[in-house]
């Protein structure tokens, strides 16, 4: 697989064994109806690949390092009583699992949560959230 796979994938494994302060309950690369989701499937975090700038880290031909910074966006979804609680500990959780490794599994250089939104209770009885995450890495061309 490429560096870009490799990562988001580790995003995933790693999102699915977050527990604290909460466990996602559905963690996944494809898209779904947040709204058919049973109870029991909140917390559910959809993964995907954003945006990714390129530059040379090395100059040459043929074997040249290259670098990239890469961006994921999980958008998250809550339900429950305290909506803006349950979105908060969802992103507490998410930053926290992320940190464990920010090398993702040896395939970047750093990872780290950039921005966060909630959708501010335009979805309610369900919170949402969209973190984004920035993860640099480095390949050698022809292996991204």
């Amino acid at each position: 697989m490429s560096y870009r796979e490799d990562i988001a994938a580790n995003i995933v494994t790693t999102l699915q064994g977050m527990s604290s302060p909460v466990a996602a309950s559905y963690v996944t690369r494809e898209p779904f109806d947040f709204t058919k989701l049973s109870n029991a499937q909140y917390p559910a975090i959809l993964v995907e690949t954003a945006g990714e700038t390129r530059s040379d880290a090395t100059l040459g031909e043929g074997n040249a390092q290259r670098q990239a910074t890469i961006e994921y966006q999980l958008t998250g979804f809550v339900k429950g009583a305290n909506i803006d609680t349950a979105r908060n500990n969802l992103i507490e959780a998410i930053e926290n699992v992320l940190d464990v490794d920010r090398s993702r599994g040896g395939n970047a250089v750093n990872t780290q949560v950039t921005s966060i939104e909630t959708d501010e209770g335009s979805i309610d009885p369900i919170g949402g959230i969209i973190v984004t995450v920035t993860v640099l890495y480095q390949f050698t061309r022809g292996n991204s």
